[in-house]
């Protein structure tokens, strides 16, 4: 078998699950959403505690980030995937329970801790088994669970809500209970099914796990850290940090605004559903197709740095523009553009970090790109409330793609000449 119909073999075993799981986190994740329908007057939620919630479960989620890859590098990934899965399993289903401010506050930090170390815990794991070529389209077909969330995540939170009365509970309680138990059963598949190592798979054979050794080895042996703390003051983290931070707002905005001006196209809210979705499928796919792009050519910096620019022009266009069709075709490119780019930008930490200095980079870099869930909302809320409109909130976050894709293509060359002088020397 050669190493391509190895690394395959794995991908056939690893990915659907791993996917599937994101897909879950990304829907647990959200539904408090469409869970204040109804939930914010049941539990008596002013919109201020309802906002003050939302902002503590990402204070959970965005410390214990580092912390919890370290875990994952020390005990296993399949112990600590099975404890991350039951853990926000049973704590989202227990997101039922809430009563008031004080038990909507307390679960939705529980709920953000034991989130926490899934996504970048996935992304670590990757680099255990797949060498630097394949990473790009795994991570893509990964990250994928995004725009399908949106696409499904929606249509069944809402046909939850439905629920209400069903046994003299309220749909949102029904919607937390069905979307949140789901992820605490599939912690004994991962137990199953997710071995911590190559070594530890009994879907390999001696040989197999040799070639995979011996190709990881290969890549690790030129990485320039190795150790927890020089990774966290490396100016690269920082500046994927940086990135993930201004990626993540726009995606937030582009979320934000797509439902509204397609309704205000004149479509249903049943239409509107289904041109939204449409734009995430669009995205979903181009996002894919770009990650297998930058594995076959082995590119990354410009492949990063394009979808980025990509993401400002549409920006740049739906802030410019007053004609409803031409926002609306903008933002898709935009979201194209915030999206494509997740499979080549991930893989960028693990090209001079291993090991532990892996677990910490990659977790600090998604530490930093948390805190857009504080700074989005309050700063796009601001901009709306003086303006009026969307236009001046557009226009900046059109500047900062722009200012991204900068970073990004900086770090490239910054990287290029590190590469040249650790190579001379």
């Amino acid at each position: 078998m050669t190493e391509d119909q190895i690394f395959a073999k794995c991908a056939r075993r690893l990915l659907p699950l791993i996917a599937f799981l994101y897909l879950v986190n990304y829907i647990d994740r959200v539904n408090v959403g469409f869970a204040a329908l109804t939930m914010n007057k049941d539990a008596g939620l002013s919109p201020a505690v309802f906002g003050l919630g939302a902002s503590i479960f990402f204070i959970g989620y965005m410390l214990f980030q580092v912390p919890a890859n370290i875990m994952l590098e020390k005990i296993g990934a399949r112990r600590w995937i099975f404890l991350i899965l039951l853990v926000w399993g049973l704590v989202s289903a227990g997101n039922a329970l809430i009563v008031g401010p004080r038990s909507y506050y307390v679960l939705r930090l529980i709920l953000g801790v034991a989130e926490a170390g899934f996504f970048p815990g996935m992304l670590l794991y990757m680099t255990y088994w797949f060498p630097q070529r394949w990473r790009g389209r795994f991570v893509a077909n990964f990250m994928a669970a995004i725009p399908l969330a949106n696409i499904v995540g929606g249509p069944l939170s809402t046909a939850i809500l439905e629920m209400d009365g069903a046994m003299g509970l309220h749909g949102w309680q029904w919607m937390f209970i069905l979307e949140g138990l789901p992820a605490a059963m599939l912690a004994f598949v991962a137990l199953k099914y997710l071995p911590d190592r190559p070594a530890s798979a009994d879907w390999l054979t001696a040989e197999e796990k040799k070639i995979i050794a011996d190709r990881l080895a290969q890549e690790t042996s030129g990485h320039e850290h190795a150790t927890f703390w020089p990774a966290l003051f490396d100016p690269r983290v920082i500046a994927l940090g940086l990135v993930l931070l201004c990626n993540q707002i726009g995606l937030y905005g582009i979320q934000l605004w797509l439902p509204q001006i397609v309704r205000d196209m004149g479509y249903s809210n049943f239409w509107t559903g289904w041109v939204v979705a449409a734009c995430f499928i669009t995205a979903m796919i181009v996002m894919i197709l770009w990650g297998r792009r930058s594995d076959r050519t082995g590119e990354r910096i410009w492949h990063v740095a394009i979808p980025l620019s990509l993401a400002a022009v549409g920006l740049f266009a739906a802030a410019l523009s007053t004609d409803s069709t031409v926002i609306l075709v903008s933002l898709a490119i935009s979201l194209i553009g915030v999206l494509s780019y997740n499979g080549p930008f991930f893989m960028l930490p693990s090209t001079f970090l291993t090991g532990m200095a892996a677990a910490g980079g990659i977790g600090f870099v998604n530490t930093i790109g948390s805190l857009d869930r504080f700074i989005g909302p309050w700063g796009i809320g601001v901009l709306k409330e003086q303006s009026g409109g969307y236009a001046s909130g557009m226009m900046a976050l059109a500047i900062a793609a722009l200012f991204t894709a900068l970073i990004v293509a900086f770090m490239g060359r910054m990287m290029r000449e590190r590469k040249t002088v650790l190579a001379g020397a």
